[in-house]
């Protein structure tokens, strides 16, 4: 029975080594980057790392890209797109991951946990402005494709979307962060405004 159990736990690690790979181009990362109906925090981390593994890894060659590739033109274009775009998902996930933290309302009956609110916001305030940076990133990288030749890149039409959104004001999450620190800090005040006498 045991020489039989080591011989399956052999072949299991020969048979997963098999199918295992080592991630090497960004568009492997951005892969597994994955939306779900019902998010949670550690989903929020986790896309996060993909995304941020996706900006920092060189991209396939251009026949294995996203999008059909034709010339050097196109792959320029590709690549800048592909820079927004994934600025724009880490934008959208560092702001839900600081909605999660963020207390919209200092309700007075919350007064005992007053400490533990005023931390929560201060963690929600940092992600908000990880946030902030990838908008300044992605805003930048649609500059940047504004200076290039226009091509149609059929499987990525989407990222010309957000990238026409961007550039008509349309998109704006500088103003929506804007928005969400306004209120952090209104919010954040009432906290600090509480007393012995609040509860």
């Amino acid at each position: 029975m045991k020489r039989l159990l080591i011989f399956f736990v052999l072949v299991t690690a020969a048979v997963n080594s098999a199918y295992s790979y080592k991630l090497l181009y960004a568009e492997e990362y951005y892969k597994l980057y994955h939306q779900n109906l019902y998010q949670y925090p550690e989903d929020f981390t986790g896309n996060i790392w993909f995304l941020e593994q996706a900006l920092s890894r060189p991209f396939v060659n251009p026949l294995n890209a996203i999008t059909r590739i034709d010339n050097k033109d196109e792959w320029e274009r590709y690549r800048y797109l592909f820079y927004m775009h994934v600025n724009l998902k880490l934008v959208d996930l560092y702001r839900r991951l600081a909605a999660s933290y963020d207390k919209r309302v200092a309700y007075f009956y919350n007064a005992p946990w007053k400490e533990e609110n005023l931390k929560s916001l201060e963690i929600a305030e940092n992600y908000y402005k990880l946030a902030f940076y990838y908008w300044n990133e992605a805003d930048s990288w649609e500059e940047k494709l504004k200076k290039i030749k226009y091509y149609f890149l059929e499987s990525i039409q989407n990222w010309e979307d957000e990238r026409v959104r961007i550039g008509t004001g349309e998109l704006d999450y500088g103003e929506i962060l804007n928005h969400d620190l306004d209120h952090l800090r209104k919010v954040r005040a009432d906290f600090e405004a509480m007393n012995e006498n609040t509860y």
